[in-house]
């Protein structure tokens, strides 16, 4: 979501249906989540009151489906608290429905109600990712149009492997080596008879 690379792309390539990853999207949510999360306990903390959010930051994070037995309690617990990161946790949630929607009609109108719900909300992180969702509206809506046949999910796993091989691979002195390292590591070639390994 970056205006630099939305330029190059309208320059590059005019015809394409530009897409935004859904990754993207939960990673922005989850950072105002945390951010929320952050800023509550710190208040809560220089007040005195009870820690209710410690230890929940990755439940915060996490699918609820994917919650341990502990943290669905802990959340079960806090559900009507009133608590600032709960509410924003509910809101991201409520998110997911958006990726279900066939029609980028009603894709649409769902992601308006909830970025209309999120401005009166009073969560000044998430607000923001709201005016972000807003903003890229029309490319958010394309995931639908091109009838969610496409992913960038792919690349970013790719992407990864890429940075975690240039992590892995400080000592080597030449870019042929680093290069030799990609081969085997996204092509997943054999390796040749050597005495070391290259991962």
């Amino acid at each position: 979501m970056w205006k630099a690379y939305f330029d190059v792309v309208r320059q590059k390539l005019p015809n394409a249906l530009h897409i935004l990853d859904r990754f993207h999207i939960r990673q922005r949510q989850n950072q105002a989540v945390d951010e929320i999360r952050k800023a509550e306990a710190r208040a809560l903390a220089e007040v005195g009151l009870k820690p209710h959010l410690k230890k929940l930051r990755w439940a915060l994070l996490k699918k609820r489906q994917n919650w341990t037995r502990k943290e669905r309690r802990r959340m079960q617990e806090l559900q009507h608290s009133g608590l600032a990161a709960i509410r924003a946790y509910w809101l991201v949630a409520a998110f997911q429905h958006f990726w279900e929607y066939a029609s980028p009609t009603w894709a649409g109108k769902f992601l308006d109600a909830w970025c209309s719900r999120v401005r009166r909300s009073r969560l000044e992180p998430l607000k923001r990712v709201a005016s972000t969702l807003v903003e890229h509206r029309e490319i958010l809506l394309n995931y639908f149009r091109a009838k969610k046949a496409y992913s960038s999910g792919v690349v970013e796993g790719l992407n990864n492997k890429v940075k975690v091989t240039f992590r892995k691979s400080y000592g080597f002195r030449t870019d042929k080596a680093r290069a030799i390292a990609l081969y085997h590591v996204l092509g997943k070639l054999p390796e040749p008879q050597l005495t070391h390994r290259f991962f």
